[in-house]
């Protein structure tokens, strides 16, 4: 039956069914060959990709910069672009977590506080009856008045000031006083100190400067002394007039002596004497050393020390408009007196100034309206000590500072007075001050560079 139908019989393969599981069997893929290892040697390592360096010029950002496969670089379009500068607050705070970078000592600023303020700084002197200096003043002891109120201190201190001098020598004294005053300039030098500065200037028909601002025992400073060393001038002869007529005897003819027993007298006619007016321009001197003093460094003791008789004529500027500038500026004036007025009774008459006269003697005018000080030495060696008395006075002055109500930049003259609680001591200081619109700083507020 089954070989009728042409059907396989039962238990025997057939051939279709064979040949479709042999095809089914090879279109599955092969599994995988395995491979011989290679060594590391042999193995080529791709290099990695190179950065790409940016155009030149600002780079747009949201534009991109690496490029694609084919060598171009992709970009999004150009009207989509964000700004090339970032918000202010955006970049404030990508630097919030930057580390600020501090400068070196001596390159960047000094981290000084500079403060506008009303504080008034006033140096001042304390002696005894005998005029030795007196040491030990505390705080305490010390009142202080500005326009007969009084002030609360603020400052109280004796530490030694770096000096600033503009030394101001007399050229127009007579030779006598000037051979003197040459032959101690040499001692001079030896008051200051490696930390202070001296300038030089002459005076005879005007101011002159001989030297700025130098070391105390600097060869410049040497130099320059050597340079203000002159003659002086003649004292004043009469030759004619009144007081020449029969005094000298002509060759040993003329013996009358007594104008009143001259057989001539009264037949001559008696001329006037037409004496010129020495120059000599105090006032302008000391301008001239102020004006170079106020442009020194603060926190230094400015100082005008004169070598002089103390006359004056012939300047252009006025005594008052010199006290206000040297008060204005904190500016004290010292110095030697020499001559005539440095004797006991002729100085006495000086200092005291009658109403209604003509002042002979300007220098202690200006000692007393700056809180400055002066000494009259007649001799050579006492020429040659002062310069010694005077530095040593100015390092010993006593310092204090307050705070004043009044308005600071009213332009007003504020009188000062200083007071000591002790008896039988003379307070040397300023008689007062204008105020100016100048920067002050209280020492303590403005502090050093950290380190």
């Amino acid at each position: 039956m089954c070989a009728l139908l042409g059907q396989p019989a039962l238990g025997l393969p057939a051939e279709e069914p064979a040949q479709q599981s042999a095809a089914q069997q090879q279109q599955i893929p092969d599994g995988p060959k395995p491979q011989t290892p290679v060594p590391l040697t042999d193995v080529q390592i791709p290099d990695a990709p190179r950065p790409q360096m940016l155009p030149p010029g600002p780079v747009t950002p949201g534009r991109g910069t690496t490029p694609d496969s084919n060598g171009n670089t992709s970009s999004t379009s150009q009207d989509g672009a964000v700004p090339s500068k970032l918000p202010e607050t955006a970049a404030q705070k990508a630097d919030d977590g930057q580390q600020p970078e501090i400068p070196a000592e001596g390159q960047g600023p000094e981290f000084v506080l500079h403060v506008r303020t009303n504080f008034v700084e006033i140096p001042f002197t304390v002696k005894d009856n005998k005029g030795n200096l007196v040491s030990g003043i505390s705080w305490r002891e010390v009142r202080v008045y500005e326009n007969n109120l009084r002030q609360q201190l603020s400052l109280f201190t004796t530490d030694a000031f770096p000096l600033s001098v503009a030394l101001v020598i007399d050229q127009s004294m007579t030779f006598d006083n000037m051979a003197k005053v040459n032959n101690a300039l040499g001692a001079l030098q030896g008051a200051f100190t490696p930390y202070d500065e001296v300038a030089v200037f002459t005076y005879n028909n005007g101011p002159k400067m001989v030297t700025a601002f130098t070391a105390g025992p600097s060869a410049r400073l040497t130099q320059a002394l050597e340079r203000s060393k002159q003659t002086g001038r003649e004292p004043m002869m009469y030759s004619s007039g009144p007081l020449s007529q029969n005094i000298s005897i002509n060759g040993g003819q003329d013996r009358y002596t007594d104008p009143n027993t001259n057989p001539s007298h009264g037949t001559s006619q008696l001329a006037i004497p037409n004496v010129p007016k020495e120059v000599h321009t105090l006032h302008d001197a000391v301008l001239e050393a102020a004006t170079a003093l106020a442009k020194t460094a603060p926190g230094r003791r400015r100082i005008v020390y004169v070598i002089s008789d103390g006359r004056e004529y012939g300047s252009k500027a006025k005594f008052s408009e010199v006290v206000k500038y040297l008060n204005q500026n904190k500016i004290a004036v010292f110095g030697t007196m020499v001559g005539d007025s440095s004797l006991p009774v002729v100085g006495f008459l000086d200092r005291m100034h009658l109403p209604l006269t003509m002042r002979d003697n300007y220098l202690p005018a200006y000692a007393k309206q700056t809180g400055g000080n002066f000494e009259g030495q007649f001799r050579q060696k006492g020429i040659e000590n002062s310069f010694a008395n005077i530095a040593k006075e100015v390092r010993t002055q006593y310092t204090i500072g307050y705070y004043t109500h009044e308005p600071f930049i009213d332009g007003k003259y504020r009188q000062v007075e200083v007071k000591v609680l002790r008896p039988n001591l003379t307070v040397i200081s300023k008689l007062g001050y204008w105020p100016t619109a100048q920067e002050s700083v209280l020492p303590g507020v403005a502090p050093a560079a950290p380190k």
